[in-house]
């Protein structure tokens, strides 16, 4: 099993799960009426989410170079 490609891909959403609760901790609303922050489960899976979008690689590698310059 490759760690390293593990670890890219896992360590943002729980990094971002963990700011999403931290979000709801420190920050959260108690009327609730904010939609994110009053529940600390949707929070959580908002950051988690947001971690995840940031796994998602934005362009595609060419790995010919050559094929650049066409």
């Amino acid at each position: 099993m490759n760690y390293k490609k593990f670890g890219k891909k896992i360590l943002p959403v729980i990094i971002g799960a963990s700011l999403g609760f931290a979000y709801y901790y420190f920050i959260g609303c108690t009327t609730g009426s904010c939609p994110i922050s009053s529940n600390p489960y949707i929070s959580t899976i908002y950051g988690a989410v947001i971690g995840l979008i940031y796994t998602i690689p934005s362009k595609k590698k060419n790995k010919n170079p050559d094929e650049q310059n066409n």
